[in-house]
C-alpha cells in the first residue's frame, strides 16, 4: 500500500509539472500574431498523416530514416506497456492485462522485446554517428554544448529505459519459473531469456532487481516526459499539430499585407473604401511577437537535425546563414520573452529583439529564398517565412535595404521594371 501511495504521488507530480511547462510553451506560442490555418481540414489531416505519422520526408536520407523508424515505432509501441505499468502501480496488481488478453499477451510482450532491441540498435548507431562519425550537419555555430548534449542525453535515456525494460522482464521470467509470490506465468520473453543467465538465482535478489527496474522504468519515463519541454525532442508531440497547420500554399508564395494592398487599391480606384483589418501597424517582424503563432510553433518543433542547413546554398558557400540557427534563435528569444513575462509582468521591456540581438542582418540577406530548407525539413518547418518577414521590416520600417535592392526599387518606381532601362527601351531585346 505504501508503494501505491508513493507511486500515485510521483505520477500526480509528474503530470502536474508537465502540464505546467506545456502551458507555458502554449502561452509563448500564442504571443505571436494570429493567422488562419483552419481551411481545408481534409488536406490538413492528410498532410499530418503522411508527414508526421508516416514520416515520408525522412526517406530522403534512407539510413537515418530506417534508424529513426526503429526508435519511433519501437518507443511508441513499447510504451503501450506503460499503461499496464500505470494500472499496476495504482492498484498494486501485476501484469493485469495478461488474463483478459490471454495468448495475445504473450505475443505482445515478445514483440515489445524485439522492438526494444531495434531501439537499442538505433540509439547506439545515432550515438556513434554523432560522437565518432562527426557528421557535418550536426555541427555549426548554433550547435553549442547544450544542443549536442541534449541529443546525447535523450539517446542515453532511451538506452537506459530499454535496458531496464528487458532486465525487468528477465528477472520477472525467472521469478515466474520459481513460482515466487505474485509472479504469475504470463508473457513471452525471447530476448530477455538471453539476459536471464546473467542474473542471480536467488528469488529475493531477483525480486529486488525486478522491482528496481520496474521503478526505474516508470520513473524514467515520467522524467523523460518532463524533460521534453526543455529539449528539442518536444517535436515528438508538436510534429503532429505543426504538420496539420502546414502552409498549404505553393512553396515560396509571398504573403501580401492587407494594409499595403488597400493602399494600392485606393491609388488605383479613388472610390475604394478599405475594410478594417485590425492589423498591427508594424510592417514585417522585428521581434518574435511580430511573427505568427505558427512561426513560433515551428521554432518549438525544430528537431535541430540540420537537414535544412545542409541543403542551404548560402550556407554551403560559406555565408553566415543557417536556417537551423534561425529556428533555434527564434525559440530562444520567445522563451526569453516568456521568462520575462513570468518574472516581471506583461509590461516589462528588455530592449532586445530577435533582429540584431539574435539574428544578424548579414544572415538575413544571405538567403536566396530558394525554399531548399522548407523542402528538406521532415516536419514542414518554414524558416523562410521568418527570414522574409524580418527583411520586410528592414525594408519597410527602416529603409535599410542593401544598395543593390535600393537600386532595384528605384528602377521599379521610375521605369516600371527592376532594370535601369526606360520603359520605351524595355522591348529592345527582341531585335
Amino acid at each position: 500500500m505504501i508503494g501505491q501511495v508513493i507511486f500515485i504521488i510521483i505520477l500526480a507530480a509528474a503530470i502536474y509539472l508537465f502540464s505546467k511547462n506545456v502551458g507555458k510553451i502554449r502561452r509563448n506560442i500564442l504571443l505571436g500574431r494570429d493567422t488562419d490555418r483552419s481551411d481545408n481540414p481534409a488536406e490538413r489531416w492528410k498532410t499530418m498523416a503522411k508527414i508526421a505519422l508516416g514520416q515520408t520526408k525522412m526517406t530522403k536520407r534512407p539510413f537515418a530514416a530506417v534508424m529513426h523508424f526503429f526508435i519511433y515505432v519501437g518507443f511508441i509501441i513499447i510504451n503501450i506497456e506503460v499503461l499496464e505499468i500505470l494500472i499496476d502501480g495504482v492498484f498494486g496488481s501485476h501484469r493485469i492485462f495478461s488474463a483478459p488478453l490471454g495468448g495475445l499477451y504473450n505475443l505482445l510482450i515478445g514483440g515489445f522485446e524485439f522492438l526494444a532491441v531495434l531501439v537499442l540498435v538505433a540509439c547506439f548507431t545515432f550515438l556513434i554517428r554523432r560522437n565518432i562519425g562527426h557528421l557535418k550537419r550536426f555541427s555549426g555555430v548554433e550547435m553549442t554544448s547544450w544542443p549536442k548534449s541534449d541529443a546525447n542525453y535523450i539517446l542515453i535515456i532511451e538506452i537506459l529505459l530499454m535496458t531496464a525494460f528487458l532486465t525487468m522482464n528477465a528477472a520477472d521470467h525467472k521469478l515466474q519459473l520459481l513460482n515466487f509470490g505474485h509472479y504469475i506465468k504470463a508473457g513471452s520473453f525471447p530476448v530477455s531469456n538471453l539476459i536471464g543467465p546473467l542474473l542471480p538465482d536467488s528469488a529475493n535478489s531477483l525480486e529486488t532487481i525486478e522491482r528496481g527496474c520496474w521503478w526505474f522504468h516508470i520513473i524514467g519515463i515520467l522524467a523523460f516526459l518532463n524533460y521534453l519541454p526543455y529539449s528539442k525532442h518536444f517535436h515528438i508531440l508538436l510534429a503532429f499539430p505543426n504538420t496539420y497547420y502546414s502552409n498549404l500554399n505553393p512553396k515560396g508564395k509571398f504573403t501580401n499585407m492587407a494594409s499595403v494592398t488597400n493602399e494600392v487599391k485606393a491609388m488605383l480606384d479613388p472610390s475604394f473604401v478599405p475594410e478594417s483589418t485590425g492589423e498591427i501597424a508594424r510592417f514585417g517582424a522585428k521581434d518574435v511577437t511580430d511573427l505568427t503563432w505558427k512561426n513560433l510553433m515551428e521554432a518549438y518543433t525544430c528537431t535541430e537535425c540540420g537537414r535544412c542547413t545542409s541543403v542551404c546554398p548560402a550556407n554551403q558557400t560559406g555565408k553566415l546563414l543557417s536556417p537551423r540557427k534561425i529556428m533555434m534563435d527564434t525559440r530562444d528569444r520567445i522563451a526569453e520573452v516568456g521568462n520575462n513575462l513570468d518574472k516581471n509582468g506583461k509590461d516589462y521591456k528588455d530592449d532586445k529583439s530577435l533582429l540584431d540581438n539574435y539574428i544578424t542582418r548579414e544572415e538575413l540577406w544571405a538567403c536566396t529564398t530558394c525554399n531548399a530548407c522548407v523542402e528538406a525539413c521532415p516536419v514542414n518547418i518554414n524558416p523562410l517565412e521568418i527570414i522574409t518577414e524580418m527583411r520586410r521590416y528592414i525594408v519597410m520600417e527602416e529603409s535599410q535595404a542593401p544598395n543593390s535592392l535600393n537600386n532595384m526599387f528605384g528602377n521599379v518606381e521610375n521605369n516600371g521594371a527592376p532594370w535601369k532601362y526606360s520603359q520605351a527601351d524595355r522591348f529592345n531585346w527582341k531585335e
